[in-house]
């Protein structure tokens, strides 16, 4: 679903650009967006299976880089101001300490740019079209490092710029975060594991 902003009331016949502050006030009601091309798009809420793998995820990957010092990592509630006025909201992201130096508090609004990491979950409803235009505009944002993970076909394409996957992960394989989380490594499996209880 696409929102447009309300017209102002003068005679211009485009939408007024959003204002961090109007899509930060966005009522909550239980939809997600990202503003992209000064439009709300709704980007939908997870399925049982998205949610799990992301939050499997991110208590793995935010422990070890808690434990290290290394950054923060943000949920998928979180947007991100890309340097063409688009706000993205990856499903992970994973913003280095050197890039977080300055900072005494997080602003209440957005960070600039896009994150180190960025992973995105795909859903049945993403279009090739949609994850595409996302990963070239993360790397554009200064994004180094991309993990797109399919959880029904349990695979993770691992991206480090946005012309072609650098390497297609299967279960046997392992998730590491190469200079950008140094020292962290996943065994896939334990990602899509079965039900055990």
């Amino acid at each position: 679903m696409t929102l447009t902003q309300p017209r102002s009331t003068s005679e211009s016949t485009s939408s007024p650009p959003w204002t961090d502050a109007a899509f930060m006030a966005l009522p909550n009601d239980g939809h997600r967006y990202e503003l992209v091309n000064n439009q709300l798009i709704d980007i939908g809420n997870s399925g049982a299976l998205d949610g799990h793998i992301c939050s499997a995820l991110m208590i793995l990957l935010g422990s070890y880089i808690r434990s290290q010092k290394l950054g923060l990592l943000f949920d998928s509630s979180t947007g991100f101001k890309m340097q063409n006025g688009n706000t993205r909201s990856p499903d992970l992201a994973f913003f280095a300490k050197n890039r977080l130096q300055g900072l005494t508090t997080l602003p209440t609004g957005f960070l600039e740019g896009a994150p180190d990491l960025a992973v995105e979950v795909l859903s049945p409803g993403n279009t090739v079209e949609e994850i595409d235009g996302k990963i070239t505009e993360y790397f554009a944002n200064g994004t180094r490092l991309m993990w797109v993970i399919n959880p029904q076909q349990r695979y993770i394409l691992v991206y480090r710029s946005p012309q072609e996957p650098d390497r297609l992960l299967k279960t046997a394989d392992r998730l590491d975060g190469e200079a950008i989380i140094p020292g962290f490594s996943l065994p896939i499996a334990e990602l899509f594991q079965e039900l055990d209880f």
